[in-house]
């Protein structure tokens, strides 16, 4: 890969993070971007700095696939804490309500757990980095603060109850974008009147990648003193993996180029509607979108 000065390589693809507890998501971008010595990149979604697992990062041209691994789909394991209510929803944060005397059954659980599958109303919580007049909620929060947040539409597809032991209960949740595990915990202590909150998260899917494809910080160290950049770039996933669900429209040469020169082009046996993903050949160039009349118009093209 060619070198631009000052600014680092020219490095194109996803790295399939598995965070770290204890670090936030742009500390982990920005490690990772400096070990590939990367002049773009971009995460996908923040993780709570608590939670481990599944963080897709984006390098170079596969920023612009990301607002699709932003929109997808999340899978999360949950250990949550009944008794203990924090002000976070988690346990970073300070406890506000306790609950000694512990009585409910495997049953009661899970029948309070109907309440918060399919489409549900959820009110994000303080401690989260969506903004007020321009001031993310969470700096807000460490103040003192509180404002009015409006619920939102939320899908939660599945909840698995795994686990229950003592006043640990582990779940396994596949949810929409913008769901806060958080929230379906402190939502549940109220539910069940004990009060709860997450002491673990782990996310192991998020859209078309799982914790088997991701790779930890320490991994990467190793294998860069080892084997050098080059191989470092082994890990590097194609770009057009993030949005492997979208339709395939491959292009002859000629209609890639009109393509590319921002036209929109007829195709045989095309799809009615919606984004597709576009290939000259055997090479992916980027999305692109069905139009009213039926063509295949350029969204976001990649720089070869």
């Amino acid at each position: 890969m060619r070198r631009r000065r000052d600014k680092g390589r020219n490095v194109d693809g996803i790295i399939v993070l598995d965070k770290a507890m204890g670090k936030s998501s742009n500390f982990s971008l920005q490690d990772t971007k400096k070990l590939y010595e990367a002049n773009k990149a971009g995460h996908t979604g923040s993780l709570d700095p608590l939670a481990t697992g599944v963080l897709p990062l984006c390098f170079g041209e596969a920023t612009k696939v990301s607002q699709f691994l932003l929109d997808s789909d999340k899978r999360y394991v949950a250990q949550i804490k009944l008794g203990e209510r924090t002000d976070s929803g988690d346990s970073a944060g300070n406890l506000i309500k306790k609950n000694d005397k512990l009585s409910l059954s495997h049953g009661d659980i899970e029948e309070a757990l109907k309440n918060f599958t399919g489409s549900i109303q959820q009110v994000p919580p303080m401690y989260s980095a969506l903004k007020k007049n321009g001031v993310p909620l969470y700096k807000l929060a460490r103040k003192g603060i509180s404002v009015d947040r409006n619920p939102r539409l939320v899908t939660v597809y599945a909840i698995e109850f795994l686990n229950f032991e003592g006043n640990l209960i582990e779940l396994d949740i596949t949810c929409s974008k913008g769901t806060y595990i958080r929230a379906i915990a402190d939502d549940l202590g109220l539910e069940l009147g004990c009060g709860a909150h997450v002491v673990a998260l782990r996310r192991t899917q998020a859209g078309p990648f799982t914790i088997e494809n991701s790779v930890n910080l320490e991994v990467l160290r190793e294998t860069k003193l080892l084997g050098g950049i080059d191989k470092l770039d082994e890990f590097l996933i194609p770009m057009d993996q993030a949005i492997i669900e979208l339709p395939e429209v491959t292009l002859p040469s000629i209609s890639a180029g009109c393509v590319k020169n921002g036209q929109a082009v007829t195709v045989k046996h095309l799809v009615k509607e919606g984004f597709v993903r576009l290939y000259e050949e055997e090479r992916f160039i980027g999305i692109g979108k069905i139009d009213t009349d039926g063509k295949v118009a350029p969204r976001r093209l990649v720089v070869s």
